[in-house]
C-alpha cells in the first residue's frame, strides 16, 4: 500500500504556480465571499487567503453577517462582477438557510466562476469543453496522473452525487476513458458494486463508510471525507473510508487529512490564475 500524499502533490502544483506568476509579472486578484460565522468555514477561508498569499495571488476577503439578506448578498456578487480588479470570486459553502445556493452561485460570472459551479461551465463540463474545472474533483485527477495510476479502461466508482464532487468526478473519469458507476444512498447492495472498483472515489460524509469488505484487492482509494469524531473526549479528523481496516489491500490511498484537502486548495490558485490569464487576453 502506498500513500497518496496531497501534501507533497499540492506543494509541487503551488511551486509552479508561483513561478508562473512571478515570470509573468501578472496580478491576479480572488474575491473571498464568507457568509455568517461557521468555525469550519472560517478556518477553510483563512487558509486560502494564506496560500494565495505564498503564491503571489491577492486576495479581497468580505465577512458578511448570516442574517445578510439574501439581494445583498447577490448585489456584492454583482458588484465583484463588474470590477476590472477582480480576476476571480469564491463564495464559500455551505450558506445560511435563507438563501438560495443555486441562486447565488449562477450570478457569479462564469468568466470569473473559480468553484466552477456556475451552470454555464458545469455544462461545458458535461460536454467535455471545459473552461474551468471544480477544484475538488480536479484535484483527484492531478493525483491520479502524478502518481501515474491510469484512468483509461478502469473500472471507476464514485461513492457520493454531490454537484460539488461526486457528478463532477464522474464526468472528469469518463472523459478519461474510465467506465464509472455512481453509487449513492438508494443504491443498493453497494458492496456488490464497490468491489468490482479499480478505483474507488467517496465523498458521501459519512465517517468510516467503506470498510474491508467493500473493495477489492489492490484498488485504489480516493477519500474525499472529513469528518469530525468525538473519541474519549477528544476529536479527531477521520475520513469515509476506514483506512485501518483497508490498508492491507488496496495499492493506492489518500489519508485524511493530509490527501485531497491540500490539492482542493491548491486548484483553487491555479483556477484564480487561469481566469486572470483569459481575462487578460479577453482585454487584449
Amino acid at each position: 500500500m502506498k500513500i497518496i500524499d496531497g501534501k507533497l502533490v499540492s506543494s509541487y502544483y503551488k511551486e509552479n504556480l508561483k513561478t508562473l506568476i512571478s515570470s509573468k509579472g501578472i496580478n491576479v486578484t480572488l474575491a473571498v465571499i464568507l457568509v455568517g460565522n461557521n468555525p469550519a468555514s472560517k478556518i477553510y477561508v483563512s487558509n486560502k487567503t494564506k496560500e494565495c498569499r505564498e503564491v503571489g495571488i491577492e486576495t479581497k476577503d468580505f465577512y458578511l453577517p448570516s442574517d445578510t439578506p439574501e439581494n445583498e448578498l447577490l448585489n456584492l456578487i454583482k458588484e465583484l462582477n463588474n470590477d476590472n480588479e477582480v480576476d476571480a470570486i469564491l463564495v464559500q459553502l455551505p450558506l445560511p438557510k435563507h438563501m438560495d445556493e443555486f441562486k447565488v452561485l449562477s450570478t457569479i460570472s462564469p468568466s470569473k466562476d473559480v468553484d466552477g459551479f456556475h451552470p454555464e461551465n458545469i455544462g461545458k463540463l458535461a460536454v467535455g469543453k471545459p473552461f474551468i474545472e471544480p477544484c475538488t474533483p480536479k484535484g483527484i485527477i492531478r493525483l491520479l496522473d502524478y502518481y501515474e495510476i491510469g484512468i483509461e479502461g478502469k473500472r471507476a466508482v464514485v461513492i457520493g452525487r454531490s454537484n460539488i464532487v461526486g457528478k463532477p468526478i464522474s464526468l472528469m473519469l469518463l472523459h478519461r476513458n474510465a467506465t464509472v458507476t455512481i453509487c449513492h444512498s438508494k443504491t443498493q447492495n453497494i458492496e456488490n458494486i464497490t468491489k468490482e472498483a479499480d478505483i474507488l472515489i467517496v465523498a458521501v460524509g459519512k465517517p468510516n463508510f467503506v470498510k474491508r469488505n467493500m473493495i477489492k484487492e489492490n484498488a485504489v482509494i480516493i477519500d474525499v471525507g472529513i469528518n469530525r469524531l468525538e473519541i474519549n473526549n477528544e476529536y479527531k479528523v477521520v475520513g469515509d473510508v476506514d483506512f485501518e481496516d483497508v490498508k492491507e489491500i488496496c495499492s493506492y490511498i489518500t489519508p485524511v487529512p493530509g490527501g485531497v484537502g491540500p490539492m482542493t486548495r491548491a486548484m483553487l490558485l491555479e483556477n484564480a490564475y487561469q481566469l486572470a490569464m483569459h481575462r487578460k487576453k479577453m482585454c487584449k
